[in-house]
This record gives C-alpha cells, structure tokens and sequence, in this order.
C-alpha cells in the first residue's frame, strides 16, 4: 500500500509533526505547539483549559472580608475600632442574657450580662448551617441541635466539637457595631 508523501511521512506522522512532538504528545504535552501547526486543536484546548483554570483560581481566591465565619479574632465592646464597622443593632435590641442572630452578616451578638456583649460567628462548625436563635443563655443550630454558650461561645449541647469563633464588636453611642 503507498502512502500520500504530501499526508504523512514514512513514519506515519503528517510532514509538519517531528519525532520530539510525536514524543511530546506521548508524554501527555501538547503537540504541535511549535511550528507550523502552532495553532493546532490540541493547543487551542490546552490554552483554553489553562485559561479556565486560572480564572477559577483568581475567582476562588481570598478575602479580605471580616463578615466571613473565619473573620477576625475576638473582643467585646469598648475597644479602639481601627476603622469603620458596620452598626449592627442597638445596645437595647440585645436582650440580657440572650441575643440576636443577624444571617445577612453571620454573626451572632449576645449580651451575657448587663453591658457585657460578645459576637460570634453564625455558623456552626458541626455542618456549615446558619444558627437560629438565642435562647435560654444558648445559641442554637436548628440543624442538628448544637448549642453554643453566649458568654464564650464554646459547645454546650454537641453535635458539633468546636465552639463558635468570636468576633470582634464595639459598642458606641448605643449602637453594636461589627468591626
């Protein structure tokens, strides 16, 4: 059988693919990436494959946002800000030893005691659910049933094996604000 000089050569390989490429595309490379056929199929998928993968990255990347669940270490009112926070509530909308779940922000602010007001984050590290109320001094995952306790934060009631991570609140002229 004769083979079409102009379509392959003696090693079956088209005219314009050498033996590195022929390697290179063995090897799992992308063929062709060089010479004539630079613009080859193989190539164009290989550099739109690559493209996607570096905008998913650049799209999944970090945050400087402290609303997040991770955000910022904890603190109560009376601190120095350091920048301006978001008014959450005022001071009388927090009952005493209890609180308030604010969902839009996933945070959750109590008042353990007259004055004292602690905030933490509203999601529960047992299974990611939102928590949905503060009652009875606790902070409560209608998910699975973890409690949390308002002053500190830590389990009250498992599932859940870690405690809420505190975040950092000020309060001024009458108002909670989430720093």
């Amino acid at each position: 059988m004769a083979h079409d000089p102009a379509t392959t050569t003696d090693t079956g390989r088209p005219p314009h693919e050498s033996p590195a490429a022929s390697a290179d595309l063995a090897a799992g490379g992308a063929a062709g990436a060089a010479g004539p056929a630079g613009n080859s199929r193989r190539g164009l998928l290989l550099g739109v494959g690559l493209a996607g993968v570096a905008g998913l990255a650049a799209a999944c990347g970090g945050s400087d946002d402290k609303s997040d669940d991770e955000g910022s270490e904890g603190g109560s009112g009376g601190g120095s800000g350091g920048g301006a926070g978001k008014a959450l509530a005022s001071t009388s909308e927090i009952p005493v030893g209890g609180g308030k779940v604010f969902k839009d922000e996933k945070v959750v602010v109590c008042q353990p005691t007259a004055g004292q007001f602690k905030a933490f984050t509203a999601v529960c590290p047992h299974r990611r659910c939102t928590v949905g109320s503060v009652s009875g001094g606790t902070i409560n995952c209608p998910c699975h049933g973890s409690k949390f306790k308002i002053a500190d934060g830590s389990v009250a009631n498992p599932p859940a094996q870690e405690p809420l991570k505190e975040k950092t609140i000020t309060v001024q002229g009458g108002k909670v604000i989430l720093s």
